[in-house]
């Protein structure tokens, strides 16, 4: 990419709104881990789908393989707990849910009772997108965590378009 065309995207390209979500993953054995993640947009009408880029350089895109369970805990916002709490990251192993409310999904993973909302899904599609990797997820249920009336998602919006 030419210098030029970095500078006139840089303040554009970050003013793209996105939801905040962490998203809950496991390794289809017993580790389970939560991760902040700010690039979920809806794909799909029929079936409902979402797609969610990970940046290539978190161990959990290992985890996310075709059939693997997720759940996605919408952020509201205003709050500084989830966001703190799961935007450190954890190592695979660590204890990522110790202190946070949970209950658990039809997919046997956690929803987050602090979130607005949780949607519970299935990878069904991956896609190479340069430092990220994008996944297809076919939402199976949705969970409300308060009245869906009182609703104010935390929206991201990013001051440059090549970083967080």
């Amino acid at each position: 990419m030419t210098t030029d065309l970095k500078e006139k995207l840089t303040p554009i390209l970050g003013r793209i709104p996105s939801g905040v979500f962490i998203l809950v993953a496991s390794d289809g054995e017993s580790r389970k881990t939560g991760l902040l993640a700010s690039w979920i947009q809806q794909a799909s009408f029929e079936p409902p789908q979402v797609t969610v880029a990970v940046n290539k350089s978190r161990y959990l895109i290992d985890w996310l393989k075709t059939g693997s369970a997720v759940t996605l805990n919408q952020v509201q916002k205003g709050d500084s707990t989830l966001f703190k709490h799961f935007g450190k990251g954890f190592e695979p192993d660590a204890a990522a849910f110790d202190g946070v409310d949970t209950v658990m999904g039809d997919s046997g993973l956690p929803l987050l009772r602090a979130a607005m909302s949780s949607l519970e899904g299935t990878v069904t599609a991956r896609m190479d997108a340069g430092d990220h990797v994008i996944f297809l997820v076919t939402l199976t249920n949705s969970i409300a965590h308060r009245d869906i009336a009182d609703f104010d998602p935390f929206v991201h919006i990013r001051k440059n378009g090549f970083s967080y």
